[in-house]
């Protein structure tokens, strides 16, 4: 069994819940702000996914085989860590699929929102709420695990996966605040839902403590990369594409890209 210290504890539930609290700024940005920028959200939408895809796939894929080659052989582990990535994305897909993640067709000028029936969109903001609550749960998974094990890797995924909250959080935030025009609830639903990050890490993670070994860790980083890769190009590039204007999308992917690169060669000076 691998032990973890108590500091590398620390430092990765404070990072999943840092991430996961992002979903209350998307809520601020419907409460307080006056007009959104929509370019610079399909930038950085489109920002998070690169990120998210270069720390997967030459990182956090690359932990996966690792470790399972420290298991079990160079051969095998290339095998056991591919198996996992796509057993990742085959584990997103069939959550996508029961619990279909709406903030995609969640928009401040949805005409849905402009009616003045209460009941049905206090109905549409608890069925948003649940949604996302569900999505959020592996998603802490994947950042407490990634930085308990490198911190250098974990925090720029955290960072990518915050940007991916804060339109979540504007997707409950909108229907909440139409239907109670309360504030307070609206900002509330959305931290308690962004809470589910770290409650999914914690839950995860006494599961799996008993039991942490090379092979563990090889299923985890594998589940992990094939999860971030199929929410970046399932969510966030599409979500991007809708409210980008012009090239906001490819500029804010590679930038996504460059920045996390040059984040991890820091990191590894």
């Amino acid at each position: 069994m691998i032990e973890v210290s108590s500091a590398n504890f620390a430092i990765a539930l404070g990072v999943t819940t840092a991430a996961g609290l992002a979903t209350g700024l998307g809520s601020l940005l419907v409460l307080f702000a006056k007009q959104p920028n929509t370019r610079l959200l399909a930038f950085g939408l489109a920002f998070a996914a690169g990120a998210m895809v270069y720390v997967s796939l030459t990182e956090i894929l690359d932990k996966s085989v690792i470790a399972f080659s420290n298991a079990y052989g160079d051969r095998l582990g290339f095998t056991w860590g591919t198996l996992s990535f796509l057993a990742g994305v085959l584990f997103i897909v069939t959550i996508d699929r029961l619990v279909p993640n709406p903030h995609e067709r969640l928009d401040v000028d949805d005409p849905y929102f402009r009616e003045h029936n209460v009941d049905y969109l206090k109905r549409v903001g608890l069925l948003t709420a649940l949604a996302i609550t569900a999505h959020n749960f592996p998603e802490g998974l994947a950042t407490f695990f990634a930085t308990l094990e490198n911190p250098g890797v974990g925090m720029p995924l955290a960072f990518a996966i915050a940007i991916h909250n804060v339109p979540e959080g504007i997707a409950i935030a909108v229907p909440v605040y139409f239907a109670t025009r309360n504030k307070l609830y609206a900002f509330g639903a959305c931290l308690l839902s962004g809470l589910a990050e770290p409650l999914g890490a914690l839950i995860g993670y006494a599961i799996l403590r008993p039991v942490l070994s090379e092979p563990v860790f090889g299923v985890l980083f594998g589940l992990i990369a094939g999860v971030m890769v199929f929410l970046a190009l399932d969510e966030l590039l599409p979500a991007a594409k809708r409210y980008a204007k012009g090239h906001e999308t490819v500029y804010g992917l590679i930038s996504g890209m460059a920045v996390l690169a040059l984040s991890l060669v820091l990191f590894k000076w």
